[in-house]
């Protein structure tokens, strides 16, 4: 099969094609040669003759979206627009990385697929109008919720807090914002076992279990051997910041598991394969 890949160059993006590239033939795409938000470069999407693109290109800083709402829909829902026209030309199907950010975070339990969303962001806001844009005009599609993604030499929340405890001595996570930190080599080949059906629709894939930021840091400087960091508990309504997380942004992975056979291991095991990767050392 060949398989597009927008957003190539991105942690999900080059760890998708990492697993794909033994038994598919992959196009990775990216800035600045094709910029989702311009019509005629997805329209040369086409001409890569696709089966299936995967669409991971996006605004993902959530704070520069709370900031820049207007950039955000243009990249999130626009620019998936503009792709998922080019997979009708090409008669391709797609696969949509979408977040859990697309729920507000009201309710105690994990989020399920047919759950309703209702983001209370502008990152959430415009991921949710790129799946409305997906199910508008495709018939064959994936969309895939994750969440807390983090993969070996990015910047991400991993790398942030280690940053941070190079930088100082004492750091403070709030412990009521819930999500499940995900592995991106674990999404890449969870999503490379989805593609391999015709099972379409809406798939929540996350690393299982589930963990505050505080939870999530304190394992990561574990790892790390920074027993000489102090680490504190702070709240939500302590940290300040230009978006609104959902407070339970945690989901649960249920149709791919119960249907396909799906599943991801459990975070702390995929955090501590990142720890035991060379770049990480």
């Amino acid at each position: 099969m060949r398989i597009v890949i927008t957003g190539g160059n991105g942690q999900l993006g080059q760890a998708l094609a990492r697993v794909l590239c033994a038994q598919h033939d992959i196009v990775s795409l990216d800035l600045p040669e094709y910029d989702i938000t311009r019509r005629d470069d997805i329209a040369r999407l086409v001409n890569h003759h696709p089966d299936l693109v995967i669409h991971c290109a996006a605004m993902t800083d959530v704070d520069g979206c709370a900031r820049d709402p207007i950039a955000a829909f243009r990249v999130n829902a626009l620019g998936t627009h503009n792709v998922a026209l080019a997979c009708q030309r090409a008669n391709a199907a797609m696969l949509y990385i979408s977040t859990n950010e697309v729920f507000d975070g009201t309710r105690d339990t994990p989020y399920l697929e047919w759950d309703e969303p209702r983001a209370i962001n502008p990152y959430g806001a415009s991921k949710l109008a790129g799946e409305r844009m997906v199910q508008m005009l495709l018939t064959r599609f994936y969309i895939v919720r994750t969440a807390w993604l983090y993969a070996p030499g990015r910047n991400n929340f991993v790398a942030k807090v280690l940053a941070r405890a190079q930088a100082q001595r004492a750091l403070a996570y709030v412990d009521d914002e819930l999500g499940n930190p995900t592995y991106a080599p674990d999404l890449a080949r969870a999503i490379a076992a989805l593609i391999e059906t015709e099972h379409y629709g809406i798939y929540h894939l996350v690393n299982e279990g589930i963990a505050s930021r505080y939870d999530w840091a304190a394992r990561i400087l574990q790892h790390a051997g920074r027993n000489d960091v102090t680490l504190t508990r702070t709240k939500l309504a302590e940290f300040k910041r230009d978006s609104t997380p959902p407070r339970n942004g945690a989901l649960t992975n249920f149709i791919a598991a119960h249907t396909l056979g799906i599943r991801l291991r459990a975070w702390q095991d995929a955090l501590a394969e990142y720890f035991n990767e060379p770049m990480c050392q």
